[in-house]
C-alpha cells in the first residue's frame, strides 16, 4: 500500500503543484495515502499570535478546519515550532497525558477520531508565519514507518513551496509594474529588432487604435513621421544595442495630422524580454511617446515657478509649443512678431534652451505623466 513504487509519481505531482498551486489539494491527498494517515493539510501558523490558517487539506471535516482557524490553533501543541524539516509527533512536543486532558485534544482531535499527528515545517521564508504540513494519524500513534515515509516527501514539498513563492513574487511584481504603466498617460511600447510591438501599456494601445500619431503597418510599429520611422528602424535593427544606447538621449518630435505635438524617447533594455508567444519576439528596446499638451494649467505654473517666467513669457512659451513658430504665435496671441522674439529670447535665457524644439522637450518633461 505504501510501497516506494508510488513515490516517483507523488514527487512528480508535488513539483506540478509547485508550478500550479491549485494542485495542492490533490497532492495532500496523495501524501496522506502514501504516509498512511487519516487526514493531511498544509497550513501557516503565526509564531507570535499562534493564529493558524489551513491552505490545503484532505480527510478532515471543513467544520473542524474552520474551528482550527477561529479558536483551536491557539491550543495545539505546536507552541514552539520545530526546526525546519524536522518531523515531530505530539509526544515529541508535550506531555502526552497532559495533552489528552487539554482542550485541543478534547474539543478538536478526539471528535475527529484522532490521537496523534506528524508535523513538519516546510517553508520559512516568513520566519514569523512558516508553512507547515500535518498528517493526522487517526487512532494510531506516529510510528517509525510513517516518519520515514514522510521524510521522503518533505524535501520535495519544501522546494515546491519555494517555487510557489518565487513565482508568486514575480507575478506580483509584474502585475504591479503593469498597473503602474497602465496609469501613465504616455504610451509605452516594447519593440523587437524589427520594430514589432512585444508589449504596450493601455495608453500605447489607445494610441495605436486612434491610428494618428502611431500605428502598426504589416505588423510593424510606425509613427506619422517618415523621418522618425527611419530613426527607429536604424536604432532597433540587428538587436541595436549600440544604436539604442546612442539614441537614449534623443527626443523625436512627432506631429499628428490634427496638429497635435508628441515627443518620443528611445530607451534600451538591459535584458531581453520574451513575449511568450509562438513567434518568440524579443523586446530589445522601449519607446516612450508623450503628448505635449497645454490643457493642464499646473504644467504651465510649474515651468513658470521653476524658471521665474513672467505671465507674458509663459504665454509665448506655451504658444510656441502648442501652436508653432514665431509668426503663428504672434497671430495666435495678437502681438507683434518682434514682441514674440523679445519674450522668446528671455525664455531661452532663463530656461537654458537654445531652440524651439528644446522648449517642446521642456514642456513634455513638466507635464503630468499620469492618466487624468
Amino acid at each position: 500500500m505504501h510501497g516506494p513504487r508510488k513515490l516517483p509519481e507523488l514527487v512528480e505531482s508535488i513539483y506540478d503543484a509547485g508550478l500550479d498551486p491549485s494542485r495542492w489539494n490533490d497532492v495532500v491527498a496523495g501524501i496522506r495515502d502514501f504516509v498512511g494517515g487519516q487526514a493531511c493539510g498544509l497550513f501557516s501558523k503565526d509564531s507570535i499570535s499562534k493564529f493558524g490558517v489551513t491552505h490545503y487539506y484532505c480527510g478532515a471535516d471543513p467544520h473542524y478546519i474552520q474551528l482550527y482557524s477561529e479558536t483551536h490553533s491557539k491550543f495545539d501543541p505546536l507552541t514552539v515550532l520545530p526546526p525546519h524539516g524536522q518531523i515531530v509527533s505530539i509526544p515529541d512536543l508535550v506531555n502526552f497525558d497532559e495533552y489528552r486532558r487539554g482542550r485541543f485534544y478534547q474539543e478538536w482531535m478526539q471528535p475527529q477520531g484522532c490521537s496523534d499527528a506528524a508535523n513538519v515545517v516546510l517553508e520559512k521564508s516568513s520566519s514569523s508565519c512558516p508553512v507547515m504540513m500535518t498528517v493526522l494519524t487517526g487512532r494510531r500513534m506516529v510510528d517509525a514507518g510513517m516518519r520515514n515515509r514522510l521524510s521522503l516527501i518533505v524535501p520535495h514539498a519544501s522546494r515546491a513551496l519555494l517555487i510557489n513563492r518565487a513565482i508568486t513574487s514575480q507575478l506580483s511584481l509584474a502585475s504591479a509594474l503593469a498597473d503602474v504603466l497602465n496609469n501613465l498617460a504616455d504610451g509605452i511600447f516594447l519593440l523587437d529588432a524589427s520594430c514589432h510591438v512585444v508589449h504596450a501599456n493601455a495608453a500605447g494601445h489607445a494610441m495605436i487604435a486612434a491610428d494618428e500619431v502611431v500605428r502598426t503597418v504589416a505588423g510593424q510599429f510606425a509613427t506619422c513621421s517618415t523621418e522618425a520611422n527611419q530613426v527607429l528602424r536604424d536604432a532597433f535593427a540587428a538587436r541595436g544595442e549600440i544604436a539604442l544606447s546612442t539614441a537614449r538621449g534623443q527626443a523625436i518630435p512627432l506631429l499628428s495630422p490634427k496638429g497635435e505635438r508628441y515627443v518620443a524617447h528611445i530607451l534600451p533594455l538591459a535584458s531581453v524580454m520574451r513575449n511568450g508567444g509562438e513567434r518568440g519576439l524579443d523586446a530589445v528596446g522601449a519607446l516612450l511617446v508623450r503628448k505635449v499638451g497645454l490643457g493642464n494649467q499646473s504644467y504651465g505654473e510649474l515651468i513658470a515657478r521653476a524658471f521665474d517666467l513672467t505671465p507674458a513669457e509663459l504665454r509665448v512659451l506655451q504658444s510656441i509649443v502648442e501652436v508653432g513658430g514665431v509668426p503663428e504665435t504672434a497671430a495666435a496671441l495678437g502681438i507683434a512678431e518682434t514682441t514674440v522674439k523679445t519674450h522668446l529670447h528671455r525664455v531661452f535665457a532663463k530656461t537654458g534652451a537654445s531652440r524651439q524644439a528644446d522648449l517642446v522637450k521642456l514642456a513634455a518633461g513638466f507635464s503630468n505623466p499620469l492618466v487624468h
